[in-house]
């Protein structure tokens, strides 16, 4: 897929962007039967997009062995009906292996992580990005968060970059994202994307949506497609009850539970793929289980989501 058709699929999506989590079995190991399972099901349910082996996907914990097998099983699950995004990080070298194995095992783009652990300078994070870009003929999304942080003048750069299509926001400084918008759409007009890549954004995307960021990844599809569906269709029609509701009785406290945990953004959200009936397993190392006083939050938390789902405005069922 060149890079114009993708970024023409992502701009404008049917539902929310579904980051899979990553199946292992009893014994740690990756459980691909039960992972296409979780993506055929994202993908019937209305996902828009399948990002593959990325944050909540523990793109850290997986061999490259691992990252390439599960590409493919997204690929197979999705059966072309939504683009398959995989992750890429690291350093410089390992980005661009990943991103073969990417590319081979089917993939239609890449979601470029921050490097790991080093703080670079923008000229160094550039250099990097158009290194991966230049060695793949898969479209690239940059993800900026942690150490990996650019200036507006470095993403006007970024988006001058042949096979650089977008951008996700983990960071979440509105002032910043608010200068990189204006920079872009005056010094570099195009088709350049925005994500809003914050844990949990349906909590922030009001705030997004009104920088002209409308597009989203959602954990909470991973384990609640209804709730996260719902949320989607209201923000898409206006529907400020029912986004107003869903924030207040269910998006607000999961966040809350969230924050009780180091690593809680990926293991809550596989803890309530479980809870759904879909045993993923666990979390590996050095990620952790949530506490047992959170797991029975957390299920509280789904059935009152789907409550709400069934409440008017008014409180009547």
């Amino acid at each position: 897929m060149t890079p114009a058709p993708l970024a023409a699929r992502l701009s404008i999506p049917g539902g929310p962007l579904f980051f899979p989590v990553t199946a292992f079995g009893p014994d740690g190991s990756v459980d691909l039967d039960t992972y296409r399972t979780h993506v055929r099901r994202g993908v019937e349910d209305g996902a828009a997009a399948v990002f593959a082996c990325c944050g909540t996907g523990e793109f850290h914990a997986l061999t490259p062995e691992e990252f390439q097998a599960c590409v493919r099983a997204a690929v197979e699950a999705a059966e072309g009906r939504v683009p398959v995004v995989a992750g890429a990080g690291y350093g410089t070298a390992l980005a661009v292996r990943y991103a073969a194995l990417a590319e081979e095992a089917g993939a239609d783009g890449l979601l470029a992580m921050p490097p790991y652990l080093v703080v670079a300078g923008q000229e160094g994070l550039l250099r990097h990005y158009r290194t991966l870009a230049a060695a793949t003929a898969l479209p690239v999304i940059v993800y900026q968060r942690d150490n990996a942080v650019f200036t507006p003048d470095t993403v006007v750069e970024l988006a001058r970059t042949d096979g650089v299509i977008g951008l996700k926001d983990g960071l979440g400084d509105l002032d910043l994202m608010q200068r990189t918008v204006s920079a872009v759409r005056t010094e570099a007009p195009g088709d350049f994307l925005y994500f809003n890549g914050l844990p949990t954004a349906e909590q922030t995307q009001l705030a997004y949506r009104a920088l002209g960021v409308t597009l989203y990844s959602s954990a909470v599809f991973c384990f609640a497609p209804e709730i996260a569906l719902a949320f989607y269709r209201a923000m898409h029609n206006g529907d400020e009850d029912t986004v107003g509701r869903l924030l207040d009785g269910f998006y607000r406290p999961f966040v809350e539970l969230r924050a009780q945990g180091p690593g809680y953004a990926v293991a809550l959200v596989k803890a309530g793929v479980r809870l759904r009936g879909l045993d993923v397993g666990e979390v590996r190392p050095p990620l952790h289980e949530p506490a047992e006083d959170h797991l029975k939050q957390l299920a509280q938390l789904i059935e009152r989501g789907h409550t709400l789902l069934d409440t008017d405005p008014a409180g009547k069922r």
